[in-house]
């Protein structure tokens, strides 16, 4: 308990800040009109293709032994390709919603 309480009064500044910006990103996104949503999924697919790259990059670098950084860079691949097809998919179906009926 002492080592979490210790790591914590020493990372006491990042905490504030991380804290802080989950409030900010949660206003910002709040504000955000529905017809700007597609363009702004799209912005956050192409981040998220760079995390997958960077996974990978990660995953090869890892030494033969080090089995964290596999398992971590594997599921980093995993659920960043995860986050890029629904957020594809999400995006295409807001487009339908802008286009004619028949």
């Amino acid at each position: 308990m002492d080592t979490v309480l210790n790591w914590i009064s020493g990372h006491q500044q990042m905490i504030y800040i991380v804290i802080l910006m989950v409030f900010v990103g949660v206003e910002v996104i709040g504000r955000v009109p529905s017809v700007l949503h597609t363009p702004l999924m799209s912005g956050a697919n192409a981040i998220h293709g760079v995390v997958i790259i960077g996974a990978i990059i990660v995953m090869g670098q890892a030494e033969e032994g080090n089995y964290l950084a596999l398992i971590m860079g594997f599921l980093a691949v995993v659920l960043g390709t995860l986050n890029v097809v629904g957020g594809f998919v999400v995006t295409d179906r807001m487009l339908e919603m802008f286009k004619k009926k028949k």
